[in-house]
């Protein structure tokens, strides 16, 4: 798949959300990748994606800002994960929504249950 076919897939997901949270989604940047770095070509746990920064919970007004947190997506691993365009486009909008569990406070263990 190509990256810009990829990156309407994760604007798809971004825009499906309701817009009680997206209003609430401030300073986070979604980036894409091929592949995490020190990833080991054998690795069959792949991961799909990851938050970078400080969850909305923990943020305090006294805290300055040191840059965007940021969404980062692994290409590469999605769609090796997948076999067809739809199991690509239902695996971005599920790792966008798990990664913006963590933007918004949630652990592992509470986005499991969802």
């Amino acid at each position: 798949m190509t990256r810009e076919r990829f990156i309407r897939l994760v604007e798809e997901a971004l825009d499906s959300l309701p817009a009680k949270f997206r209003a609430r989604v401030k300073n986070l940047a979604v980036v894409i990748e091929n592949k995490p770095p020190g990833q080991d070509a054998a690795e069959e746990d792949l991961l799909m994606g990851v938050f970078q920064g400080v969850p909305t919970t923990e943020k305090s007004v006294w805290d300055t800002a040191a840059g965007p947190d940021r969404i980062v997506l692994y290409q590469k691993n999605i769609e090796a994960a997948c076999s067809t365009d739809d199991e690509v486009r239902e695996e971005v909008r599920l790792t966008v929504l798990h990664e913006l569990g963590h933007y918004f406070g949630m652990t592992e263990d509470q986005l499991e249950d969802v």
